[in-house]
């Protein structure tokens, strides 16, 4: 047996220069969940292609692991990696959905108590009622999926939860509303680590959105067109390529060749949110880029974004992010 397995065996990541991501998880498990995480971390490199963090899973008792498909897995390592380990991830299980699925057991409960102060912790979907069990989401914001927000409510009143938002960031504390969400927060998670060049890259090897705001409503009714109705994929994909200069719903519809109140209503139904929210949040993520990875005066940001102006820039930057653009900028590296 080679070193590395030798220190696998042992419990122990084997990559100590990067960031160690541990996922925790239980009989149930959504196997999706585990993969996004592995997936998402496991792709993230640096500029000369080394590996930025080290993913292994973990679960309180090794051994076989049940799923929500008709697999097991095996899983060798146990609670003692939560020790080392920058990032813990808590994918959410199918037992939560049964009459004592909420409930923390003794051997969760100790595995949770052996993570560091220091780490960052986060849930995908019903997972947040792990965390919550544990009475680390206490007096903080926090989201799960729609349909279990009542009862989570009920059961843990000291936790402020916005059933509405796609994910939430709290210090070091995150939650992710469901498996799709759960990529949009794993992205988000990196970008705050390693800025947003890396995880544009990341989304584009997964072929998944570079990055939705966590403030975006999580249950969309009808989240695609009806069949055979018409996208407003190409005015999406237009407006993307001229984001700095001003854009009108008469324009965006004309890419179309649809009249503005039919492509105001398919653009809500294929995206959840007007045309008009979307045209600032991708402003807004591309003022971010844009201030993370240049030097560009923040009046010459503020043109390429398409706000126009520095101060509109700062109305949208300080109403989405609570900062302003230099504030931003200079965290940003900071953290780098």
């Amino acid at each position: 047996m080679d070193n590395m397995c030798k220190n696998r065996a042992m419990g122990s990541f084997v990559h100590p220069s990067r960031h160690r991501v541990a996922v925790l998880v239980r009989h149930g498990m959504l196997v999706m969940e585990l993969g996004i995480v592995t997936r998402l971390f496991g792709t993230a490199k640096s500029a000369d292609g080394e590996p930025l963090y080290e993913v292994v899973t973990c679960t309180p008792e090794p051994g076989q692991i049940r799923t929500d498909a008709d697999v097991t897995i095996s899983v060798a390592l146990g609670p003692e990696v939560l020790a080392e380990a920058h990032t813990v991830v808590i994918p959410a299980s199918s037992t939560e959905y049964e009459p004592s699925g909420h409930d923390l057991t003794e051997p969760l409960a100790r595995a949770l108590e052996l993570i560091r102060p220091d780490a960052r912790i986060a849930s995908i979907c019903t997972g947040a009622f792990v965390l919550a069990a544990a009475g680390l989401l206490d007096g903080r914001r926090a989201t799960t999926h729609w349909r279990s927000a009542l009862d989570f409510q009920a059961k843990f009143p000291k936790v402020d939860l916005d059933p509405n938002v796609l994910y939430t960031d709290d210090g070091n504390v995150l939650t992710a509303a469901g498996v799709a969400s759960g990529i949009d927060l794993c992205l988000h998670m990196i970008r705050c680590d390693h800025g947003a060049a890396v995880a544009n890259e990341v989304a584009r090897g997964t072929v998944v959105s570079p990055h939705r705001e966590g403030g975006q409503a999580q249950f969309i009714r009808r989240p695609v067109p009806e069949p055979q109705s018409s996208s407003t994929a190409a005015a999406r994909a237009w407006a993307l390529e001229n984001l700095g200069r001003p854009l009108t719903l008469r324009e965006l519809a004309a890419k179309e060749a649809m009249s503005t109140r039919t492509f105001t209503r398919r653009f809500r139904d294929e995206v959840g949110i007007s045309a008009l929210q979307w045209l600032t949040q991708q402003r807004i993520e591309r003022a971010r880029q844009l201030l993370e990875e240049t030097d560009l005066p923040v009046d010459k940001v503020a043109t390429e974004a398409g706000f126009g102006t520095a101060a509109s820039l700062r109305q949208h930057l300080q109403a989405a992010l609570g900062v302003s653009p230099s504030a931003y900028r200079n965290t940003f590296r900071e953290a780098v």
